[in-house]
């Protein structure tokens, strides 16, 4: 429980409308100090909303906001900022072509005489990112560094500007089990000092292993407020969804060890300080699941077969030919399709309509000699919006309005809509709600069933096995492993990423 007694932030009737919309209805919460209080909820109901609202981002429609006792209202976030309340939004938002010093002090570098002291405040950030375990090239552009770091980065900087809340909007979901292990170290560092702290993640585990409390969000609505204490996570999930949800665990897939037919053959495929070449096959109607850690070559791997990034050695051996995929718009092509790991960066176009981000890889594959009219695209749209449970007002509402899982279901749908024969999927439930999960893990299942021959990505040892014809590992960016059978476990995992050597290792 709270270390001290004292509510530092509260809100009561929080109201919010966006057109025909209402993202939040007489919503109340308080944070107290030393506390970890979780925020859960599906996507869409309301979190990320209520956040923006906590700290200046947007306007209330109705409701009060009372910091230490005293009604405030912020105009800006960084009015909100500036009254010790910081944020770390799950999507890394900072300046990537700037130095990791900038982005930890811009607006507050050691100066002298009106000029920035570059050493100082290299040596200012050099000393803070000791405390997260990170030894970096503080000098370098943050954009050099992967995804994790930028998201430690990212919480460093708001832990120096924040004094009273600290507001985590799923700040793990980019971490390995190491740097999730220091991040809750100094989660509860904080607590001990007296900090306010929100967590919002979609890892019930994590819930239960950090927080003290627990608010839950429902369709803009407050569920309820209890201590994680006097909860167990059936209680939870139950107030998450209204309802129980059963995930039904497959196991390692039975039958044939590989799948169906031959679809291609990996030999050799490498991209020199990228991935040590490596072969593998893929089948029709087979999930080849990836296991590895962060920085282990995963990620890497999809993009060398999708033609982002151009092997330098080795090739694919697919409809009768040897090639190096040079271009995505190649792999398209080819019949391939690719939901990348950042949706944000990577997979949405935020500003066209959910319509739009449908069909548009569709519309790239015939070629814009063979338009889809509106009535096509939005047949199509509809479809899918039907089909995946897609939740939007409408097919022509910005997609960058949607919910992060209700986004990776519009990403999901662009590809389904090409046909393809092939797809590859780089953490397809990273940062999603449990129900969501639940619907993308029975979906990857569906389509292997459908003979569609899967690539899936995936730092969730649990839901690897769950749905895995076979499992590849990857370590040092090199494939070490490949599981079948029986041999598919999340301790045979461990083992092989370990290097305690594993039967079947590659």
């Amino acid at each position: 429980m709270a270390t001290a007694e004292g509510v530092v932030l509260e809100a009561r009737g929080i109201t919010k409308t966006f057109g025909n919309h209402t993202a939040l209805k007489g919503v109340d919460i308080s944070l107290r100090r030393g506390e970890v209080h979780a925020l859960l909820g599906e996507n869409g109901a309301g979190k990320s909303t209520l956040i923006k609202i906590l700290t200046g981002a947007y306007t209330p429609d109705a409701g009060v906001i009372s910091l230490d006792g005293q009604p405030v209202s912020f105009a800006t976030p960084q009015q909100a900022q500036a009254l010790g309340i910081g944020t770390v939004y799950q999507e890394v938002n900072l300046l990537p072509n700037m130095t990791v010093s900038d982005n930890l002090f811009i607006g507050r570098q050691p100066s002298a005489f009106g000029l920035v002291n570059r050493s100082a405040t290299d040596d200012l950030a050099r000393k803070v990112l000791s405390q997260y375990g990170l030894d970096i090239d503080v000098r370098a552009e943050l954009s050099t560094y992967s995804v994790a770091i930028q998201q430690i980065v990212a919480i460093a900087r708001a832990v120096e500007l924040s004094g009273k809340v600290l507001i985590l909007d799923e700040p793990t979901a980019s971490l390995d089990r190491h740097e999730v292990d220091k991040l809750f170290e100094i989660i509860r560092t904080l607590k001990s000092r007296g900090l306010a702290i929100v967590f919002i993640t979609h890892f019930l585990d994590q819930v239960f292993e950090l927080s003290d409390r627990v608010t839950v969000l429902r369709n803009g609505f407050r569920i309820g407020s209890e201590p994680v204490a006097a909860l167990d996570r059936t209680g939870l999930v139950r107030m998450m969804l209204g309802k129980d949800l059963v995930h039904h665990h497959n196991g390692p897939v039975e039958g044939e060890p590989d799948g169906g037919d031959l679809l291609m053959s990996v030999r050799q495929l490498g991209l020199t300080g990228s991935v040590q070449p490596l072969d593998l096959d893929i089948r029709k109607g087979e999930v080849v699941g990836v296991a590895g850690l962060l920085g282990s070559g995963r990620t890497e791997m999809a993009r060398l077969m999708f033609g982002i990034d151009v092997a330098d050695s080795g090739a694919l051996h697919i409809d009768g030919e040897s090639r190096v995929v040079r271009s995505a718009r190649e792999a398209v092509s080819l019949g391939f399709g690719f939901c990348p790991e950042d949706r944000k960066a990577d997979g949405i176009f935020g500003d066209l309509s959910v319509r739009e981000n449908i069909v548009i890889a569709m519309q790239a594959r015939l070629g814009w000699f063979r338009a889809l009219n509106r009535d096509e695209q939005l047949e199509i749209a509809g479809n899918f919006i039907e089909a995946l449970d897609i939740r939007t007002a409408s097919a022509e509402l910005p997609v960058k309005l949607l919910s992060g899982g209700n986004q990776q279901k519009v990403i999901l749908a662009r590809w389904l809509a090409t046909d393809p024969r092939f797809l590859i999927l780089d953490e397809p439930t990273r940062g999603i709600d449990v129900g969501a999960h639940a619907e993308i893990v029975r979906m990857i299942s569906r389509l292997r069933e459908d003979g569609l021959a899967l690539v899936v990505i995936s730092s969730e040892l649990d839901e690897i096995v769950s749905y895995s014809s076979r499992v590849v590992v990857m370590r040092d960016r090199a494939l070490v492993a490949e599981l079948h059978g029986a041999d598919i476990t999340p301790a045979r995992i461990v083992q092989a990423i370990a290097g305690q050597g594993v039967e079947g290792a590659a």
